[in-house]
This record gives C-alpha cells, structure tokens and sequence, in this order.
C-alpha cells in the first residue's frame, strides 16, 4: 500500500477546503455529515459516539497540526475517508498542545477481508511526517490539487 492508495478511500464530496467548525466536536460532525450525505454509513450517531469514545481514550491530535480521528465501527460498510482544512486551527488536545490544522477521519468496518485500515493509518501518518506535505496540504483550495499532492 502506498499513500496514492488513499484517493481509492476518497473523494471530492468528502474533501473541505475550509472547514465551518470551530471545536473539535464541530470538526468531527462537519467531516460525519459528509458521509451521510454520500449515503456511506448507515448511523450518523454510531460513528460520532465512536469517535467521542475514541477521543477520549486519547487525543487523535497527533502534533504538527495533525488530527487523524479514527475508529472502526459497524457504522461503516468499508475504509472511508473524509478530509478537512482549518486555516485558523482547532483546539484539538493535541499532543503538542497546538491548534490542528489538517484532519483526516478514517472509519471502517469491524471486521475487513483485505485489513487495509491500519496500513492506511500507516501510511497517512508517514505522508504527514512531511513538513513539505504539511506546508502544501495547508496551501491547496481544490480537490484537483489535494489529488496532484498525493499522486506526486
């Protein structure tokens, strides 16, 4: 698996160049509704308490202006993946202790034939050890260009 492999989870209609939301319980709704307007989870509510239950196990801030909340949940049908910019940063509880800036929401069944989730994960967090991934994540307005970032 290579980090290309993501645009396979992916899609324009689960990408926010700016995301409304100014909290951290905002951010996960704003990112959720898209799912559900995809029609690709089943329980809007099911995915949100997951992902609070999650939360609070530990922040998925992960430093760097990163979150990646993730979970697996019967919610989910396949490894779904929506995305979400906040120039101006939301308290996260983040690692580091500052505002996060990019967030990937990762969700998936409890139970995958091809296990691509944990890979998955593997792969975003190497993709976004980057600092020059990080600077141009911050930079791009389009799909289009979020695409040419990850194919490059």
């Amino acid at each position: 698996m290579n980090i290309a492999d993501l645009l396979g989870f992916l899609s324009e209609e689960r990408f926010i160049p700016e995301l409304k939301a100014k909290t951290k319980d905002e951010a996960l709704e704003e990112l959720t509704d898209l799912l559900v307007e995809a029609n690709l989870i089943r329980n809007k509510h099911l995915i949100l308490e997951m992902l609070h239950r999650r939360e609070s196990v530990g922040s998925t801030g992960i430093g760097h202006g990163i979150a990646i909340p993730h979970g697996r949940t019967t919610a989910a049908p396949e490894l779904i993946i929506a995305f979400g910019r906040s120039s101006n940063g939301i308290a996260w509880e983040a690692i580091d202790g500052k505002p996060v800036h990019l967030i990937f929401l990762v969700i998936a069944p409890p139970h995958e034939e091809d296990n691509q989730y944990l890979p998955m994960l593997g792969k975003l967090v190497e993709f976004l050890h980057d600092e020059n991934n990080r600077k141009k994540l911050l930079e791009i307005k389009t799909y289009q260009e979020f695409e040419e970032l990850i194919k490059a």
